[in-house]
């Protein structure tokens, strides 16, 4: 029996279970995908928000990285909270020396505000990390962190993705879920346009959104979809999961990485 697609997440962990590496591993379970894992940080976290969080040493990730794809190989990488700029070095030369598309989610900021990259590694996140991303996924917050443009409406979104763009991705989903009315998310390599659009379910319980929708699309792009297909597929998905997000302590509560399971299909 042959083995299904490998990805790899490279992130730090949620001991909430709603999002980092445990958001990844769910949604590549329930993509069908083989699920491995890189830990850059471990969080002390819930639905309340994140009460500490300390970063392994580079020589741990490192270790890590080289042990997975070496041995059993890698069709996809996904990238999460890296903490710092040795970290996010370290990692960027790790994909750049690994024939796979790469997906970085650049984490800078928790749902619930609480900073998970320091200040100090935001220009290693633009000159190092986002050149090597085939997609790069920032919510608004994470665009305006990194490129100083602020996205209020819509039409905006295309400033936004040429900002993130004009640091070497090759393609960008700048996601619009914060902004109101549908959930809009544009994906663009500077010449195709993309515009994802659902619904925007009256839900509170929304932990992970993000860490899943870019493990979502690693999944498609390791299974050998195209990008725009890829995303696509990972949008449908993350939408049923926002749909069923439940309640899970007294604060925000995750998605439901296991809702098609639920749902029979």
């Amino acid at each position: 029996m042959s083995a299904p697609p490998r990805v790899l997440t490279v992130a730090g962990s949620d001991s909430g279970g709603g999002a980092g590496i445990q958001a990844d591993l769910k949604t590549m379970l329930a993509l069908g995908v083989h699920g491995m894992s890189v830990i850059t940080a471990v969080t002390a976290q819930n639905s309340l928000g994140v009460q500490g969080a300390w970063e392994l040493p580079v020589e741990a990730v490192r270790a890590q990285y080289r042990s997975v794809v070496d041995d059993i190989g890698v069709q996809a990488v996904k990238t999460g909270m890296l903490a710092s700029a040795e970290l996010v070095e370290a990692v960027a030369e790790l994909i750049s020396d690994t024939v796979a598309p790469a997906v970085v989610d650049p984490v800078g900021i928790s749902k619930h505000g609480d900073s998970l990259l320091a200040a100090s590694a935001l220009d290693s996140v633009r000159t190092k990390l986002l050149p090597v991303a085939t997609v790069a996924t920032p919510n608004l917050d994470e665009v305006a962190q990194l490129t100083g443009v602020r996205v209020e409406s819509e039409e905006q979104l295309r400033s936004a993705a040429a900002a993130v763009l004009a640091y070497g991705p090759k393609w960008v989903l700048i996601k619009g879920g914060h902004l109101s009315g549908d959930a809009v998310d544009l994906l663009t390599d500077g010449s195709e346009e993309h515009w994802l659009r659902a619904p925007r379910h009256d839900n509170r319980h929304t932990h992970g959104t993000g860490c899943t929708l870019a493990s979502a699309i690693a999944c498609g792009l390791a299974e050998g979809r195209s990008v725009p297909e890829a995303v696509a597929v990972a949008k449908e998905y993350v939408t049923g999961a926002i749909a069923a997000g439940f309640a899970l302590g007294s604060g925000i509560g995750p998605v439901d990485h296991g809702w098609r399971f639920r749902a029979g299909t």
